[in-house]
């Protein structure tokens, strides 16, 4: 069994535990059957990005004042690479889990911090600028950061790609993550609203394309001012982590998600990894189950319902006890 080799590949439990630590435990249970994990924690462009690009691209951490979306003033940070590529991950200050002691009010909620910190990226001299996008507080159309960058002098020529973690396109951000960054009906006709006049003010109309409704409409406001290229946040990690490298490797691999459900399978971390790994068993350890997962439940031999370390590490031990060429068994087991 040392000779299995199992690929770990977990994203982050949001708001619960990160993807280096999912990871972590579900390879110590992995190892405790005889089996070599390989761990590497992913993510799709949002939270956590930063985090598990660290180690594999040698980032180096640098602060700048910044705010959070409702204008509180807060320190940031960016990532810079030893080929001069800076990175910015948009929650950090502009995310739905920022902390603020007042209102959060999602109409005024805007984005204007993590335009700061794009432009002290500029002023370190960043040859490219990556923003990860996803997670965000805001349906601002991305004005606060095109204001931010303004008053604080500019991209001046650099180069952006902004990371999605979804196909939405500008004038659908609103109703489509309106809701869930706490906006009332009423407010999402109000946002909606604003986002197709905004729309037809920019130098090229994102309206209908796709992945410009990313972070509230934040990636069209930098796609059609400052002609950023829109990418996807998910095969972007699994590229800068070789990850085509280690599955070629791997006997089987172990996703994982705070939720695996219908969206899953819609841009995010396990449809890019499904999509790179047809040829080995897949094993999910999950923190829960949507009733809407459908045709994606028969992409896995198991899912495993862990809520906690100790349920990871025991869904590694009964994933390594299982020989990697046994045939395919697809219950979900808590």
């Amino acid at each position: 069994m040392a000779s299995v080799k199992i690929l770990v590949a977990p994203d982050s439990f949001k708001g619960t535990y990160t993807a280096r630590e999912v990871a972590g435990a579900i390879g110590r249970g992995l190892a405790e059957s005889g089996v070599n994990p390989v761990l590497m924690p992913v993510a799709d462009g949002g939270e956590g990005t930063l985090d598990v690009l660290a180690a594999p691209l040698d980032l180096r951490f640098i602060t700048a004042p910044a705010r959070n979306p409702w204008g509180t003033a807060c320190g940031g940070t960016f990532a810079v690479a030893e080929s001069g590529t800076a990175f910015v991950e948009l929650a950090e200050v502009c995310g739905i889990a920022a902390p603020h002691d007042d209102h959060r009010d999602p109409i005024a909620a805007d984005t204007y911090g993590v335009g700061m910190l794009m432009a002290a990226a500029t002023r370190h001299g960043a040859e490219r600028i990556v923003v990860a996008t996803g997670g965000s507080a805001t349906t601002d159309g991305g004005t606060g950061a095109l204001c931010a960058l303004e008053e604080h002098g500019g991209l001046r020529g650099t180069p952006v790609t902004v990371l999605t973690d979804v196909t939405t396109p500008y004038l659908d951000a609103a109703r489509v993550f309106g809701p869930q960054k706490g906006a009332s009906p009423a407010q999402v006709a109000v946002l909606a609203q604003r986002l197709r006049d905004t729309a037809a003010r920019f130098r090229r109309d994102p309206a209908l394309v796709p992945g410009t409704g990313a972070a509230g409409g934040f990636a069209g406001a930098m796609w059609a001012e400052h002609d950023a290229e829109l990418v996807s946040g998910a095969d972007f990690v699994l590229d800068a982590l070789a990850a085509d490298e280690h599955l070629a490797e791997a006997d089987a691999i172990v996703l994982g998600e705070g939720r695996i459900d219908s969206q899953s399978s819609q841009g995010k971390i396990v449809s890019a990894l499904l999509a790179r790994s047809r040829s080995i068993p897949r094993f999910a350890v999950v923190g829960s189950v949507g009733p809407d997962l459908g045709d994606l439940r028969d992409e896995f031999r198991q899912i495993l319902v862990a809520g906690d370390e100790r349920a990871m590490r025991a869904a590694g031990r009964a994933i390594g006890r299982q020989p990697a060429s046994s045939g395919t068994d697809r219950r979900v087991l808590g």
